[in-house]
């Protein structure tokens, strides 16, 4: 499918938005209920995460999401340049030892820079307090652009799509009292 998303799978030429790590796909469904205008696809390595966002995208029958299995590090064999607009990451693994494994990293976005448009416009969605300095620290050093920043988005005017769209691990951490963040930025 590199470089056909939109061409045979959606069939239209809409904007191609990626969920990495998507997990049970909540926030793929959830943003393309919301936005019909979009191509969404989530991306995740587990086969079992992925059955629930594709059984909901199904019964839904909801014609701009698709789902991905494949590891992260391999996901520019998929995409071909400026193929895909915006990139959302939503709850990842803070990998607290290997910030090379950080889905932001400047490594990770090294790797989507081979198939994301000028411009494109990248989202964190975390409960991980050290996710959330990490981008803020790297944003500036890697000079690229903070479009938002909201430290709790369910103590602040935050855009309704951050808050009414919750995952699995969402819900979790908002029953154990953790703080929510967002970032966005353009790289």
């Amino acid at each position: 499918m590199k470089g056909k998303w939109g061409s045979e799978y959606f069939h239209n030429d809409h904007p191609i938005v990626l969920e990495l790590g998507c997990g049970k796909g909540e926030y793929t469904v959830g943003l393309a209920q919301r936005f019909p205008e979009l191509n969404f696809i989530g991306v995740d390595r587990k086969g079992a995460r992925l059955w629930r966002g594709c059984k909901t995208a199904l019964e839904q029958q909801l014609p701009n999401v698709a789902f991905l299995r494949t590891a992260i590090d391999d996901i520019f064999y998929y995409f071909a340049e400026n193929e895909v607009s915006e990139i959302w990451i939503t709850f990842p693994d803070p990998q607290p030892t290997k910030e090379r494994k950080r889905l932001m990293s400047p490594h990770f976005v090294a790797k989507y820079k081979h198939f994301l448009k000028p411009g494109a416009i990248m989202h964190l969605k975390t409960d991980s307090r050290l996710l959330y300095d990490y981008i803020r620290e790297t944003i500036p050093q890697q000079q690229w652009q903070l479009l938002e920043d909201i430290e709790d988005i369910y103590t602040t005017e935050a855009p309704s799509i951050l808050t009414e769209i919750q995952t699995f691990y969402e819900k979790h951490w908002l029953a154990g009292g953790s703080t929510i963040s967002y970032v966005s930025w353009r790289v």
